[in-house]
């Protein structure tokens, strides 16, 4: 199963976790990387990503998120495809980095795009080409 970690999903972690809600979709993000790692996963990586990744300003942050690119079995670069699936999502209401990142799960054909974007998720349910959820939802759905 393909999947695609947007950037606030891979910086939960670095979040203050003094909130349980924070705490508790770090665990359920570090047990989906786990799951990435052991193969029963396969993560998606875009040039969006890594345009997001290199504006962080906290030096070891970014290096940490980068190195999750070598475990992705694919790269999305800018296509077509994608330009056009973007600006279908950005009428719809999604921002415009939220649109690219998930016209780049779109076109990688992922089957989840997981979030801790709360504007994503209330949108979710406008997509019908993609399942978008937080990890927490995740967790719940695939694996227990």
């Amino acid at each position: 199963m393909k999947l695609y970690l947007d950037n606030c999903c891979f910086n939960r972690p670095f979040d203050d976790q003094s909130q349980l809600r924070i705490r508790l979709e770090t665990e359920a993000k570090l047990k989906i990387q786990e799951e990435i790692r052991s193969g029963r996963f396969e993560l998606v990586w875009s040039y969006i990503l890594d345009y997001e990744n290199n504006r962080n300003p906290y030096r070891e942050r970014k290096l940490r998120i980068k190195k999750w690119k070598t475990y992705a079995i694919e790269d999305v670069e800018e296509n077509h495809k994608l330009i056009e699936t973007s600006k279908e999502l950005n009428k719809r209401g999604f921002h415009k980095l939220d649109s690219l990142h998930i016209a780049c799960a779109i076109v990688a054909k992922c089957e989840y795009f997981l979030t801790t974007d709360d504007q994503i998720l209330k949108r979710a349910r406008l997509l019908n080409d993609i399942k978008i959820n937080d990890p927490i939802g995740f967790i719940k759905e695939m694996l227990l």
